[in-house]
């Protein structure tokens, strides 16, 4: 069915433009006549080349557009004129045309959670699900706003993680940086040095050692580059193949010291998402099913398509979480207790609170530790090539003052 880009006019005379899916073109002005519009110009929408990789809206815009939404809601104001005030006022060109495409499907009769449908990159199964439960049970306003939570806790949750990690990773790119010039320039350097002072042979082991490890690495620059590029491409294909992706995304969650961090993040990932759509009238299996798929992680995914599957059943959730062994205890215990007493939704946020919370400080210990180890390690190498640098020289001059 092919979208149509139309103009047309009313018994007042106000012109009106929107976009409406069509077999025809026939149809569209047979369509605009129902609605007593007079037709004045329909063409077939051209197809867009879309430049943009992942989403052209940044978490901290779609948190923004929420809670506005969510209060010209709670204020009584019809839904295509928030649509119209939101679309004309924001900053993001790209966003302001997806919100008048959501307008102009709305005002044909389509229902909200439709027409996010048709922009995945943005809204992703979890939020349109949470509309569509909202515009069912008319609480429109309270689902965006518990939405609006859920996204400012993962973004939150992401910038731990994010922020932990760029002191280290500064530190090791500088530190590979200062290896490769010395390994490179500065003991090639001093080995034409030492060869003017008469050879190799008298120079001490260490020196030896490292003058011998340059050379290899200069000599072989080239196959050692092209390894590395060959590591990066089989561990990139091998992530996108079944197996691979299992093998390395259980390591990521048993790898000691990085591991226990991972699986809190997980944990917590999982209470949250499952705690809101819960709360927010989607039913458990449907959640389920939304969850695996946002979970991130392929192991915690089959743990929670495997539950989904026991629940069906006839089984209630805590014992096939616990039968997976992916999930700590104390969280299927609470879980447990949750479906027993029928707060379920209010269990799960206590839970991803807790963990949410352990996950900074945990992110905060690993950082600790990371950051003496890698000092001490590239402390260390540099030291080491340094002195072996230096030895010859003192021992020139230990002679020279001999003589």
């Amino acid at each position: 069915m092919a979208e149509w880009v139309w103009e047309a006019r009313s018994r007042t005379g106000e012109v009106r433009k929107g976009i409406m899916e069509a077999d025809s073109q026939d149809l569209v002005q047979s369509r605009l006549k129902a609605q007593q519009l007079s037709p004045v110009k329909v063409k077939k929408k051209p197809k867009e080349i879309n430049l943009t990789f992942g989403s052209p809206v940044s978490e901290k815009e779609l948190v923004v557009f929420i809670r506005q939404f969510a209060t010209m809601i709670d204020a009584g104001l019809p839904l295509v004129q928030c649509l119209e005030i939101l679309s004309s006022q924001g900053d993001n060109k790209a966003f302001n045309n997806i919100l008048k495409e959501i307008k102009a499907y709305v005002e044909q009769g389509g229902t909200f959670s439709d027409a996010l449908k048709k922009h995945p990159k943005i809204f992703d199964s979890l939020f349109v699900n949470l509309v569509a439960a909202g515009e069912m049970g008319g609480i429109l306003d309270t689902i965006l706003n518990r939405l609006a939570v859920y996204i400012e806790k993962r973004v939150q949750l992401k910038r731990q993680v994010r922020s932990a990690m760029v002191y280290p990773t500064a530190v090791l790119c500088v530190a590979i940086v200062i290896i490769f010039v010395m390994m490179t320039w500065v003991i090639p350097s001093f080995r034409e040095m030492f060869a003017e002072f008469g050879g190799e042979d008298g120079l001490p082991k260490l020196t030896q050692i490292v003058i011998g490890l340059s050379e290899s690495f200069v000599g072989n620059i080239h196959w050692i580059l092209l390894s590395m590029f060959g590591a990066a491409a089989a561990f990139t294909y091998s992530n996108k193949t079944n197996a691979g992706k299992h093998f390395w995304h259980k390591l990521l969650l048993t790898v000691p010291v990085l591991g226990p961090v991972m699986r809190k993040i997980a944990v917590a990932r999982f209470t949250r998402t499952l705690g809101t759509l819960l709360g927010s009238g989607v039913p458990i299996l449907d959640a389920l099913n939304i969850v695996g798929k946002a979970a991130g992680n392929v192991i915690v995914e089959d743990a929670i398509m495997k539950t989904s599957e026991k629940i069906r059943e006839g089984r209630t959730m805590a014992e096939p979480l616990m039968e997976t062994g992916v999930f700590p205890s104390m969280v299927v215990q609470m879980i447990g207790v949750g479906e027993q007493t029928g707060a379920m939704d209010t269990m799960l946020n206590k839970v991803a609170d807790f963990y949410e919370d352990e996950v900074d400080v945990a992110v905060g210990a690993l950082t600790s530790l990371l950051e003496p180890i890698m000092m001490v390690v590239i402390g260390g190498i540099v030291g080491v090539i340094l002195i072996s640098m230096y030895l010859p020289i003192f021992d020139i001059a230990g002679k020279v003052r001999a003589d």
